[in-house]
């Protein structure tokens, strides 16, 4: 047995997340699930746009604002202000990290270009998001997922063969942006341990998008062909895809040579294994349109949970298609903590989409329900930008705060 570590792997680090909507935001999330303080930076009476986004609303949050705040502080800040940008320099002094994903035009008129912040705190960490970096041509062009997942190729490749391009179903360029926030942070912060210097970090949605298309760009790299949309197969795998049932749908994965032989002992089709055309991985891709429309009427024979019951015993992957309803009450989703409960400032509880995280010899994070508007603004300026009582008020009725 490990020894347990009774602090969080983050503790004691503590980060500015002055981002909106979704990348930044799930960024300083993934953060605070791993132990950081976030103090999350909000406009005055607005907040973060996506407090509004819904229905579906949990009491004052919608659904969306739900996903990407928990384990968060809220203060509310007007950065146009002279004092705004007063208070907000003098709360960076005492973080880590600073997560903010403004324009690059913005920055500049705010302040808040990474020379200027790294001149107020040297060992500070600047992590940039934006749609498409902040060089190049189109710097100051605003980057929204829909737009880049079209730009980038990812919709290019997705949707039915004969059909439109077609988004993925969540925005999944703002995700894997905060997921590659959150790499580099980790890695600057590492770094800083050695350096003592602090870093910037320039991240474009539009970059994390090509880059996570992984083999399928890398395919066009290779080829020079772009690769067109496969509907629910895969390029370079066969049979690797969605099929009908007689009652309903599966996902086939047959990821090499030997699960294809047990799928055609399973499915009783021992000529298809025989098959010279079919015996490899490479011959099955060559000859998709040949074995393709023959699995499909095989499939169609039984059931699902036939095929399932078959191809579980002979442990190839298969699946069959949930909701999220089936999702969350799977025994394996309620084990590994999935969906949790937290409590409002109220005490009412309020469901949450469980951490992916589970790390041995540490204690799990106490989670926090996400913060209501300006919820620790008194006490994050009382306690980090040495602001008393009086001042915090004159900022209130001027509308800083």
């Amino acid at each position: 047995m490990l020894p347990i570590d009774p602090m969080a792997p983050l503790a004691g680090m503590r980060v500015l997340d002055a981002s909106r909507i979704l990348a930044g935001p799930f960024c300083a999330q993934t953060l605070g699930d791993l132990g950081a303080e976030v103090i999350k930076l909000e406009r005055p009476q607005v907040g973060d746009d996506t407090r509004t986004w819904g229905p579906p609303f949990v009491g004052e949050w919608s659904a969306y604002f739900l996903s990407c705040n928990r384990n968060k502080k809220s203060v509310t800040l007007d950065l146009t202000t002279p004092e705004g940008a007063e208070v907000l320099h003098r709360l960076l002094i005492h973080c880590d990290v600073l997560i903010e994903n403004f324009r690059a035009a913005s920055t500049e008129k705010l302040g808040l270009n990474p020379e200027k912040l790294l001149a107020t705190n040297p060992k500070l960490i600047v992590c940039s998001i934006s749609g498409y970096g902040r060089t190049g041509p189109m710097r100051d062009v605003a980057g929204y997922d829909f737009a880049i997942q079209a730009q980038s190729g990812l919709m290019h490749i997705t949707g039915p063969i004969d059909g439109p391009p077609t988004k993925v179903g969540v925005a999944l360029t703002d995700v894997l942006t905060g997921l590659y926030a959150a790499t580099a942070i980790l890695a600057c912060l590492r770094a800083r341990n050695n350096t003592g210097h602090g870093y910037a970090i320039d991240l474009s949605l539009f970059d994390c998008a090509l880059a996570a298309q992984v083999n399928m760009a890398q395919a066009y790299l290779s080829s020079g062909v772009p690769a067109g949309r496969q509907g629910n197969a895969h390029l370079q795998i066969v049979p690797y895809q969605l099929f009908a049932t007689a009652d309903g749908w599966l996902v086939l994965n047959v990821g090499n040579d030997s699960q294809w032989q047990h799928f055609c002992e399973a499915a009783e089709v021992p000529h298809l294994a025989r098959d010279e055309r079919f015996r490899t991985n490479p011959d099955r891709v060559r000859h998709r349109h040949e074995l393709i429309p023959q699995l499909e009427a095989l499939m169609r024979s039984r059931t699902t949970a036939d095929w399932k019951a078959r191809l579980d015993v002979v442990i190839v992957p298969c699946s069959e298609v949930q909701n999220h309803e089936q999702a969350f009450r799977m025994p394996q989703a309620q084990h590994r903590g999935m969906r949790m409960t937290v409590r409002d400032p109220q005490g009412k509880p309020v469901d949450l989409v469980g951490s992916p995280f589970h790390i041995t010899g540490v204690p799990e994070v106490a989670y926090r329900h996400p913060p209501r508007l300006g919820e620790h603004t008194a006490a994050i300026l009382a306690d980090f930008a040495g602001l008393d009582g009086k001042r915090i008020q004159e900022l209130r009725q001027k509308g800083v705060i």
